[in-house]
């Protein structure tokens, strides 16, 4: 799924503190100019991440929990990253893409929808729930900062591997939500470096129009958003 206004990055496994400062350096180097839009796709080493939120909750105490908790300046509750989930952190510049944070938003839930139709999944949005979902099982989160109209985070797509450690916290908040892959979904075996090579291949191109364009004239449908803010969520 060739998104030809974006560089594309396949980054394997990344350590989650890497990454994020990976992503910082390129915004910066987004918003002075220096450098195109990104797409980066990876790995994690097992992480449970969260918003900025005086309501914690969502973790249920993290005494418990089996892997490292990292505080993000990202909107939303409590997720799980690790093997087995794809994670899509584009670096975009809203400011030549319309700066409408809720249509960047629902581009990225559609991008996660066409990816699972190449697999035979049909997926959806559930009204008032950000994230797509395959019947009432969640399959992909997002959550996504903004600071000066350039993103970071993104969406994190359960591919395959072990969904056991969604259960220690409330996924998104949201109680009694189950998780679930595309493997689990499909019934056979699927790689993320497969599902990843689709942002890169010109012969499956149903992405491309997905996020919002380069050019868009900014502010028609824009909200009132502030420069420097975290959304969604996850």
């Amino acid at each position: 799924m060739m998104l030809d206004d974006v560089s594309v990055q396949w980054l394997g496994r990344v350590d989650f503190q890497e990454a994020f400062a990976l992503q910082e350096r390129l915004a910066a180097g987004r918003r002075a100019g220096a450098i195109p839009d990104q797409l980066l796709l990876l790995e994690h080493d097992p992480v449970y991440t969260i918003g900025r939120t005086p309501d914690q909750s969502s973790l249920r105490g993290a005494e418990h929990l089996p892997h490292p908790v990292v505080q993000m300046n990202r909107g939303g509750q409590a997720t799980y990253h690790g093997p087995g989930q794809l994670i899509g952190y584009p670096i975009l510049d809203l400011r030549a893409r319309g700066q409408d944070l809720h249509r960047y938003l629902r581009s990225l839930e559609e991008l996660i929808i066409r990816v699972c139709a190449e697999f035979g999944v049909t997926a959806h949005r559930r009204e008032g729930l950000t994230g797509s979902w395959v019947g009432d099982r969640k399959i992909a989160s997002i959550g996504v900062g903004v600071r000066h109209w350039i993103t970071m985070h993104g969406f994190a797509l359960n591919v395959c591997g072990d969904l056991s450690p969604f259960q220690q916290i409330t996924p998104c908040g949201i109680a009694g939500v189950t998780m679930t892959s595309l493997e689990t979904e499909s019934g056979r075996r699927i790689s993320v470096e497969s599902v990843a090579a689709l942002f890169t291949t010109r012969e499956s191109s149903s992405a491309a129009s997905c996020l919002p364009a380069s050019g868009s004239t900014p502010g028609e449908t824009a909200p009132r958003v502030s420069g420097n803010r975290g959304a969604a969520i996850p």
